[in-house]
């Protein structure tokens, strides 16, 4: 047990003496972090795009009917009434067969 506490001590005070920690001034961020950086902040702003696009898309075939609802009117003059779809036949969760 005590060689084990030793070595471990020997290996740190090797390492600590053979690693020595930089200054502050001699710590910089190089161009690679800088260019990682840029391409985050254009993923962004793509991103960002492409968001606004679908969702115009969206909006815009939410106004046509796409998606079974009647388009909104402009004004409360233009309103029409809701088209009343035929009932479906479902079968009911109680019914076995």
């Amino acid at each position: 047990m005590f060689l084990v506490a030793v070595a471990s001590e020997l290996v740190t005070a090797v390492l600590a003496a053979s690693d020595p920690v930089p200054e502050d001034e001699d710590v910089k961020a190089g161009w690679m972090a800088f260019a990682i950086f840029l391409g985050l902040i254009v993923a962004v702003v793509l991103l960002g795009i492409s968001l606004t696009r679908h969702l115009r898309t969206v909006r815009q075939a939410r106004d046509d009917g796409v998606y079974g609802d009647a388009p909104p009117a402009d004004d409360a003059g233009d309103q029409q009434p809701p088209v009343e779809q035929p009932p479906v036949d479902r079968p009911r969760p109680d019914d076995r067969r």
